[in-house]
């Protein structure tokens, strides 16, 4: 048995694959069934499991572009422009960083045209966003 937590072994096979079944993780983290139910309900509960989410590799969407966008915000502004940018339809996620930006986004648009228009209609107008630097994903390797 690994001397990893109950917890973080039900949670490693989460990340792996989040439509695995109660028995599939119980078998792979080595627990029962009730102890697979029983602390999934507790990290819900205390918000460490906060969704469940698909990963999609940006390449086979024909229809949609996706990017990461760094974006700089001045700090007297940032509790505001925060919730601003998580009220955004196109900011799938919202991320703070340590690196070169205060802040990070996945957005999703048709095109980058659509991309552009969201950054600097939507995003830049956001009092408090000094900058917005996008990434476009392009191949998914693991």
């Amino acid at each position: 048995m690994s001397t990893q937590s109950t917890a973080n072994r039900i949670l490693e096979v989460l990340e792996e694959d989040a439509q695995a079944s109660y028995a599939e993780i119980a078998d792979r983290a080595g627990v029962s069934k009730p102890t697979v139910r029983k602390y999934i309900k507790q990290l819900e509960d205390d918000g460490v499991i906060v969704g469940y989410s698909a990963d999609v590799d940006p390449k086979k969407l024909s229809s949609q572009t996706i990017a990461l966008v760094g974006m700089d915000v001045a700090s007297e502004r940032y509790v505001e422009a925060t919730k601003a940018l998580k009220e955004l339809e196109d900011v799938e996620s919202l991320y703070t960083s340590s690196g070169d930006h205060m802040l990070m986004a996945e957005v999703r648009a048709s095109d980058g045209d659509e991309l552009g228009e969201i950054i600097s209609e939507e995003i830049l107008e956001i009092e408090g966003v000094t900058a917005a630097h996008p990434s476009f994903l392009q191949e998914r390797l693991k």
